[in-house]
Protein backbone atom coordinates (compact mmCIF):
# COMPACT_ATOMS: atom_id res chain seq x y z
CA UNK A 1 0.00 0.00 0.00
CA UNK A 2 1.25 3.50 -0.86
CA UNK A 3 0.67 6.54 1.38
CA UNK A 4 0.73 9.55 -0.91
CA UNK A 5 0.42 13.15 0.37
CA UNK A 6 -2.30 15.20 -1.34
CA UNK A 7 -2.52 18.71 0.10
CA UNK A 8 -3.45 18.49 3.78
CA UNK A 9 -4.52 14.86 3.55
CA UNK A 10 -3.01 11.49 2.66
CA UNK A 11 -4.30 9.08 0.00
CA UNK A 12 -4.00 5.39 0.77
CA UNK A 13 -3.43 3.52 -2.48
CA UNK A 14 -3.13 -0.25 -2.99
CA UNK A 15 -3.60 -0.68 -6.73
CA UNK A 16 -3.52 2.85 -8.17
CA UNK A 17 -6.50 3.79 -10.33
CA UNK A 18 -7.19 6.65 -12.69
CA UNK A 19 -9.31 8.28 -9.98
CA UNK A 20 -6.32 8.16 -7.63
CA UNK A 21 -4.16 9.90 -10.22
CA UNK A 22 -6.86 12.53 -10.80
CA UNK A 23 -7.23 13.16 -7.05
CA UNK A 24 -3.48 13.58 -6.58
CA UNK A 25 -3.25 15.92 -9.58
CA UNK A 26 -6.37 17.85 -8.51
CA UNK A 27 -8.26 17.28 -11.77
CA UNK A 28 -11.35 15.43 -12.96
CA UNK A 29 -10.76 11.75 -13.95
CA UNK A 30 -11.77 12.55 -17.54
CA UNK A 31 -9.06 15.24 -17.66
CA UNK A 32 -6.52 12.79 -16.25
CA UNK A 33 -7.51 10.24 -18.89
CA UNK A 34 -6.98 12.78 -21.69
CA UNK A 35 -3.63 13.87 -20.28
CA UNK A 36 -2.33 10.30 -20.08
CA UNK A 37 -3.35 9.44 -23.63
CA UNK A 38 -0.80 10.73 -26.22
CA UNK A 39 -3.57 11.01 -28.80
CA UNK A 40 -5.66 13.38 -26.63
CA UNK A 41 -2.98 15.08 -24.51
CA UNK A 42 -3.18 18.23 -26.62
CA UNK A 43 -6.75 18.72 -25.34
CA UNK A 44 -5.32 19.64 -21.92
CA UNK A 45 -2.95 22.45 -21.01
CA UNK A 46 0.75 21.66 -20.81
CA UNK A 47 0.75 22.45 -17.09
CA UNK A 48 -2.20 20.13 -16.41
CA UNK A 49 -0.71 17.31 -18.51
CA UNK A 50 2.61 17.64 -16.70
CA UNK A 51 0.87 17.55 -13.31
CA UNK A 52 -1.12 14.45 -14.23
CA UNK A 53 1.92 12.63 -15.63
CA UNK A 54 3.94 13.37 -12.50
CA UNK A 55 1.06 12.10 -10.35
CA UNK A 56 0.85 8.90 -12.37
CA UNK A 57 4.60 8.36 -11.99
CA UNK A 58 4.43 9.02 -8.26
CA UNK A 59 1.64 6.48 -7.84
CA UNK A 60 3.28 4.05 -10.27
CA UNK A 61 0.00 4.01 -12.14
CA UNK A 62 -0.34 1.72 -15.15
CA UNK A 63 -3.39 2.09 -17.42
CA UNK A 64 -5.71 -0.91 -17.61
CA UNK A 65 -5.35 -1.61 -21.33
CA UNK A 66 -7.93 -4.41 -21.23
CA UNK A 67 -10.58 -2.10 -19.80
CA UNK A 68 -9.61 0.64 -22.24
CA UNK A 69 -9.86 -1.74 -25.21
CA UNK A 70 -13.34 -2.83 -24.12
CA UNK A 71 -14.35 0.81 -23.79
CA UNK A 72 -12.78 2.10 -27.00
CA UNK A 73 -12.58 -1.06 -29.17
CA UNK A 74 -8.83 -0.38 -29.41
CA UNK A 75 -6.11 -2.57 -27.92
CA UNK A 76 -3.15 -0.14 -28.09
CA UNK A 77 -1.19 -2.93 -29.76
CA UNK A 78 0.30 -3.23 -33.24
CA UNK A 79 1.05 -6.47 -35.06
CA UNK A 80 4.46 -6.71 -36.77
CA UNK A 81 4.87 -9.59 -39.24
CA UNK A 82 8.40 -10.53 -40.32
CA UNK A 83 9.54 -13.42 -42.53
CA UNK A 84 12.65 -14.43 -40.56
CA UNK A 85 13.60 -13.05 -37.14
CA UNK A 86 17.01 -14.72 -37.37
CA UNK A 87 17.90 -12.41 -40.28
CA UNK A 88 19.86 -9.52 -38.69
CA UNK A 89 18.15 -7.10 -41.07
CA UNK A 90 14.85 -7.12 -39.20
CA UNK A 91 15.64 -6.38 -35.51
CA UNK A 92 16.87 -2.81 -36.27
CA UNK A 93 13.73 -2.19 -38.36
CA UNK A 94 11.55 -3.44 -35.50
CA UNK A 95 13.44 -1.18 -33.10
CA UNK A 96 12.59 1.76 -35.36
CA UNK A 97 8.91 0.78 -35.30
CA UNK A 98 8.99 0.49 -31.52
CA UNK A 99 10.75 3.84 -31.08
CA UNK A 100 8.02 5.61 -33.03
CA UNK A 101 5.06 3.80 -31.45
CA UNK A 102 6.04 3.39 -27.78
CA UNK A 103 5.74 7.13 -26.95
CA UNK A 104 2.20 6.95 -28.33
CA UNK A 105 1.32 4.17 -25.90
CA UNK A 106 1.44 1.24 -28.35
CA UNK A 107 2.95 -2.17 -27.67
CA UNK A 108 4.22 -4.47 -30.44
CA UNK A 109 3.10 -8.04 -31.02
CA UNK A 110 5.82 -9.55 -33.25
CA UNK A 111 5.30 -12.77 -35.20
CA UNK A 112 7.68 -14.75 -37.39
CA UNK A 113 6.32 -16.52 -40.48
CA UNK A 114 9.38 -18.49 -41.65
CA UNK A 115 8.29 -17.41 -45.16
CA UNK A 116 5.40 -19.89 -44.88
CA UNK A 117 2.12 -18.53 -46.35
CA UNK A 118 -0.09 -20.87 -44.30
CA UNK A 119 1.74 -19.95 -41.10
CA UNK A 120 1.49 -16.27 -41.99
CA UNK A 121 -2.27 -16.50 -42.50
CA UNK A 122 -2.71 -18.25 -39.16
CA UNK A 123 -0.54 -15.73 -37.32
CA UNK A 124 -2.23 -12.70 -38.87
CA UNK A 125 -5.58 -14.23 -37.93
CA UNK A 126 -4.32 -14.59 -34.36
CA UNK A 127 -3.22 -10.94 -34.29
CA UNK A 128 -6.58 -9.79 -35.57
CA UNK A 129 -8.33 -11.92 -32.94
CA UNK A 130 -6.35 -9.93 -30.37
CA UNK A 131 -7.83 -6.72 -31.84
CA UNK A 132 -4.55 -5.15 -32.93
CA UNK A 133 -5.03 -1.56 -34.05
CA UNK A 134 -2.90 -2.03 -37.16
CA UNK A 135 -0.40 -4.24 -38.96
CA UNK A 136 3.11 -3.65 -40.30
CA UNK A 137 4.20 -6.40 -42.67
CA UNK A 138 7.66 -7.18 -44.05
CA UNK A 139 6.47 -10.33 -45.79
CA UNK A 140 4.78 -9.11 -48.98
CA UNK A 141 5.14 -11.21 -52.10
CA UNK A 142 4.10 -10.36 -55.64
CA UNK A 143 1.30 -12.93 -55.43
CA UNK A 144 -0.19 -12.58 -51.98
CA UNK A 145 -3.88 -13.51 -51.45
CA UNK A 146 -3.77 -12.62 -47.74
CA UNK A 147 -2.54 -9.13 -48.58
CA UNK A 148 -5.39 -8.70 -51.02
CA UNK A 149 -7.84 -9.69 -48.28
CA UNK A 150 -6.30 -7.20 -45.85
CA UNK A 151 -6.38 -4.44 -48.47
CA UNK A 152 -10.11 -4.98 -48.87
CA UNK A 153 -10.72 -4.64 -45.12
CA UNK A 154 -10.69 -1.74 -42.70
CA UNK A 155 -7.62 -2.56 -40.61
CA UNK A 156 -4.72 -0.11 -41.14
CA UNK A 157 -1.84 -1.91 -42.88
CA UNK A 158 1.63 -0.71 -43.93
CA UNK A 159 4.35 -2.64 -45.75
CA UNK A 160 8.01 -2.21 -44.82
CA UNK A 161 10.98 -3.21 -47.01
CA UNK A 162 8.45 -4.67 -49.45
CA UNK A 163 6.13 -3.24 -52.08
CA UNK A 164 2.96 -4.63 -53.62
CA UNK A 165 1.87 -2.75 -56.72
CA UNK A 166 -1.81 -2.60 -57.54
CA UNK A 167 -3.04 -2.65 -53.96
CA UNK A 168 -4.03 0.46 -51.98
CA UNK A 169 -1.42 -0.10 -49.29
CA UNK A 170 1.32 2.35 -48.28
CA UNK A 171 4.88 1.06 -48.09
CA UNK A 172 8.33 2.18 -46.98
CA UNK A 173 11.20 0.80 -49.04
CA UNK A 174 14.88 1.51 -49.62
CA UNK A 175 15.83 2.94 -53.00
CA UNK A 176 16.82 -0.43 -54.49
CA UNK A 177 17.59 0.94 -57.96
CA UNK A 178 19.91 3.63 -56.61
CA UNK A 179 21.68 1.12 -54.36
CA UNK A 180 22.41 -1.36 -57.12
CA UNK A 181 23.47 1.53 -59.35
CA UNK A 182 26.01 2.63 -56.74
CA UNK A 183 27.39 -0.91 -56.46
CA UNK A 184 27.80 -1.35 -60.21
CA UNK A 185 29.36 2.11 -60.61
CA UNK A 186 31.85 1.36 -57.81
CA UNK A 187 32.97 -1.90 -59.43
CA UNK A 188 33.15 -0.31 -62.89
CA UNK A 189 35.37 2.45 -61.52
CA UNK A 190 37.69 -0.22 -60.10
CA UNK A 191 38.01 -1.67 -63.59
CA UNK A 192 35.60 -4.64 -63.50
CA UNK A 193 33.97 -5.42 -66.86
CA UNK A 194 32.24 -8.74 -66.15
CA UNK A 195 30.10 -8.60 -63.02
CA UNK A 196 27.83 -11.43 -61.88
CA UNK A 197 24.59 -10.92 -59.97
CA UNK A 198 23.12 -13.32 -57.42
CA UNK A 199 19.50 -12.27 -57.57
CA UNK A 200 16.97 -12.60 -54.78
CA UNK A 201 13.62 -14.42 -55.10
CA UNK A 202 11.65 -13.12 -58.04
CA UNK A 203 8.38 -13.44 -56.14
CA UNK A 204 9.43 -10.49 -53.94
CA UNK A 205 9.48 -6.85 -54.91
CA UNK A 206 13.06 -6.41 -53.70
CA UNK A 207 14.32 -9.35 -55.75
CA UNK A 208 12.63 -8.03 -58.89
CA UNK A 209 13.67 -4.40 -58.37
CA UNK A 210 17.33 -5.20 -57.70
CA UNK A 211 17.65 -7.54 -60.67
CA UNK A 212 16.02 -4.95 -62.95
CA UNK A 213 18.36 -2.28 -61.58
CA UNK A 214 21.41 -4.51 -62.14
CA UNK A 215 20.53 -5.05 -65.79
CA UNK A 216 20.00 -1.33 -66.31
CA UNK A 217 23.26 -0.38 -64.55
CA UNK A 218 25.53 -2.77 -66.46
CA UNK A 219 24.02 -1.48 -69.68
CA UNK A 220 24.56 2.13 -68.61
CA UNK A 221 28.23 1.45 -67.84
CA UNK A 222 28.67 -0.60 -71.04
CA UNK A 223 29.64 -3.73 -69.11
CA UNK A 224 29.05 -7.37 -70.09
CA UNK A 225 25.32 -8.12 -70.35
CA UNK A 226 25.52 -11.90 -70.41
CA UNK A 227 22.36 -13.61 -69.04
CA UNK A 228 24.57 -16.44 -67.81
CA UNK A 229 26.12 -14.01 -65.30
CA UNK A 230 22.82 -13.89 -63.39
CA UNK A 231 21.88 -16.65 -60.95
CA UNK A 232 18.49 -16.49 -59.21
CA UNK A 233 17.82 -17.69 -55.66
CA UNK A 234 14.66 -19.23 -54.25
CA UNK A 235 15.03 -17.53 -50.88
CA UNK A 236 17.03 -14.79 -49.14
CA UNK A 237 19.32 -17.26 -47.39
CA UNK A 238 23.00 -17.96 -46.93
CA UNK A 239 22.56 -21.46 -48.36
CA UNK A 240 20.98 -20.09 -51.54
CA UNK A 241 23.75 -17.55 -51.97
CA UNK A 242 26.35 -20.32 -51.70
CA UNK A 243 24.48 -22.51 -54.19
CA UNK A 244 24.22 -19.66 -56.70
CA UNK A 245 27.93 -18.80 -56.58
CA UNK A 246 28.94 -22.45 -56.93
CA UNK A 247 26.79 -22.69 -60.06
CA UNK A 248 28.33 -19.54 -61.51
CA UNK A 249 31.86 -20.80 -60.84
CA UNK A 250 31.14 -24.29 -62.15
CA UNK A 251 29.64 -22.88 -65.34
CA UNK A 252 33.08 -21.70 -66.41
CA UNK A 253 31.78 -18.19 -67.02
CA UNK A 254 34.41 -15.49 -66.65
CA UNK A 255 33.70 -12.77 -64.05
CA UNK A 256 35.76 -10.78 -61.56
CA UNK A 257 33.07 -9.47 -59.19
CA UNK A 258 29.68 -10.46 -57.86
CA UNK A 259 26.84 -8.33 -56.51
CA UNK A 260 24.56 -10.25 -54.17
CA UNK A 261 20.90 -9.29 -53.83
CA UNK A 262 21.32 -8.93 -50.07
CA UNK A 263 23.87 -9.54 -47.33
CA UNK A 264 22.58 -13.04 -46.49
CA UNK A 265 23.28 -14.10 -50.08
CA UNK A 266 26.70 -12.43 -49.81
CA UNK A 267 27.43 -14.51 -46.70
CA UNK A 268 26.79 -17.59 -48.80
CA UNK A 269 29.38 -16.29 -51.27
CA UNK A 270 31.90 -16.05 -48.45
CA UNK A 271 31.26 -19.72 -47.60
CA UNK A 272 32.19 -20.70 -51.16
CA UNK A 273 35.31 -18.51 -51.18
CA UNK A 274 36.56 -20.48 -48.20
CA UNK A 275 35.65 -23.83 -49.75
CA UNK A 276 37.50 -23.14 -52.97
CA UNK A 277 40.46 -21.15 -51.76
CA UNK A 278 39.39 -18.01 -53.60
CA UNK A 279 40.89 -14.85 -52.12
CA UNK A 280 38.59 -11.84 -51.78
CA UNK A 281 39.08 -9.28 -53.25
CA UNK A 282 42.33 -10.35 -54.98
CA UNK A 283 40.56 -13.07 -57.01
CA UNK A 284 36.92 -12.00 -56.69
CA UNK A 285 35.21 -8.86 -55.37
CA UNK A 286 31.91 -9.23 -53.47
CA UNK A 287 29.21 -6.62 -52.79
CA UNK A 288 26.12 -7.09 -50.61
CA UNK A 289 22.97 -5.10 -49.97
CA UNK A 290 21.41 -3.91 -46.65
CA UNK A 291 24.50 -3.38 -44.46
CA UNK A 292 23.00 -5.60 -41.80
CA UNK A 293 24.67 -5.64 -38.38
CA UNK A 294 28.11 -7.25 -38.12
CA UNK A 295 28.98 -7.46 -41.84
CA UNK A 296 31.73 -4.96 -41.12
CA UNK A 297 33.26 -7.63 -38.84
CA UNK A 298 33.61 -10.19 -41.64
CA UNK A 299 37.05 -10.90 -43.07
CA UNK A 300 37.29 -9.13 -45.38
CA UNK A 301 34.73 -6.57 -44.21
CA UNK A 302 31.85 -6.54 -46.68
CA UNK A 303 31.29 -3.69 -49.11
CA UNK A 304 27.52 -3.28 -49.16
CA UNK A 305 24.64 -0.91 -49.82
CA UNK A 306 23.60 0.66 -46.53
CA UNK A 307 19.89 1.15 -45.93
CA UNK A 308 18.49 3.19 -43.00
CA UNK A 309 17.10 0.24 -41.00
CA UNK A 310 15.86 2.19 -37.98
CA UNK A 311 14.30 4.94 -40.08
CA UNK A 312 12.58 2.40 -42.33
CA UNK A 313 10.76 1.07 -39.28
CA UNK A 314 10.06 4.49 -37.81
CA UNK A 315 8.61 5.80 -41.08
CA UNK A 316 6.41 2.71 -41.43
CA UNK A 317 5.13 3.36 -37.92
CA UNK A 318 4.41 7.00 -38.74
CA UNK A 319 2.47 5.98 -41.84
CA UNK A 320 0.46 3.55 -39.74
CA UNK A 321 -0.31 6.21 -37.13
CA UNK A 322 -1.56 8.45 -39.91
CA UNK A 323 -3.82 5.67 -41.19
CA UNK A 324 -5.20 5.01 -37.72
CA UNK A 325 -6.00 8.70 -37.28
CA UNK A 326 -7.47 9.32 -40.74
CA UNK A 327 -8.21 5.96 -42.32
CA UNK A 328 -7.89 5.97 -46.08
CA UNK A 329 -6.76 3.21 -48.39
CA UNK A 330 -4.22 4.43 -50.92
CA UNK A 331 -1.15 3.12 -52.71
CA UNK A 332 1.72 5.29 -51.53
CA UNK A 333 5.45 4.54 -51.56
CA UNK A 334 8.10 6.22 -49.45
CA UNK A 335 11.61 5.74 -50.88
CA UNK A 336 14.37 5.87 -48.29
CA UNK A 337 17.84 7.02 -49.44
CA UNK A 338 20.74 4.56 -49.49
CA UNK A 339 24.52 4.82 -49.70
CA UNK A 340 27.42 2.51 -50.47
CA UNK A 341 29.63 1.41 -47.58
CA UNK A 342 32.95 0.63 -49.26
CA UNK A 343 35.06 -1.83 -47.25
CA UNK A 344 37.69 -4.46 -47.96
CA UNK A 345 35.71 -6.99 -50.04
CA UNK A 346 36.13 -5.00 -53.26
CA UNK A 347 39.24 -4.11 -55.21
CA UNK A 348 40.56 -3.97 -58.77
CA UNK A 349 40.10 -7.11 -60.90
CA UNK A 350 43.00 -9.52 -61.05
CA UNK A 351 45.40 -9.02 -63.94
CA UNK A 352 44.53 -11.61 -66.58
CA UNK A 353 44.64 -11.82 -70.31
CA UNK A 354 41.40 -12.25 -72.24
CA UNK A 355 40.26 -15.79 -72.82
CA UNK A 356 39.19 -18.83 -70.81
CA UNK A 357 39.36 -18.64 -67.01
CA UNK A 358 42.75 -19.61 -65.58
CA UNK A 359 43.37 -23.15 -64.38
CA UNK A 360 42.63 -23.61 -60.71
CA UNK A 361 40.25 -20.68 -60.68
CA UNK A 362 37.14 -21.65 -62.66
CA UNK A 363 34.90 -18.71 -63.41
CA UNK A 364 37.43 -16.07 -62.41
CA UNK A 365 39.08 -13.62 -64.75
CA UNK A 366 40.04 -10.01 -65.14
Amino acid sequence: MLLVPAGDSVIKVSVPTLRDVAALAGVHPATASRALNPDTRAMTSADTADRVIRAAEQLRYRPNTVARSLRTARSSSIGVVVPDLTNPLFPPIVRGIEAALAPRGYALLIVNTDNNPAQEEQLVGSLRARSVDGLILATARLSHPLLETLAAGDLPVVLVNRRREGLPLPCVIPDDAAGIGLAVAHLAQLGHRRIAHIAGPQDTSTGVARLRAFRAAVQEHELAQDKALISQCGSWSEAQGARALRELLDSGMSFSAVIAGNDMLALGCYDVLGERGIVCPDDLSVVGFNDMPFVDKLRPALTTVRIPHHELGAEAARLLLGQMKHFQRQEHSVLMPVELSVRQSTGPPPAASPGPPPAGGPGLAG
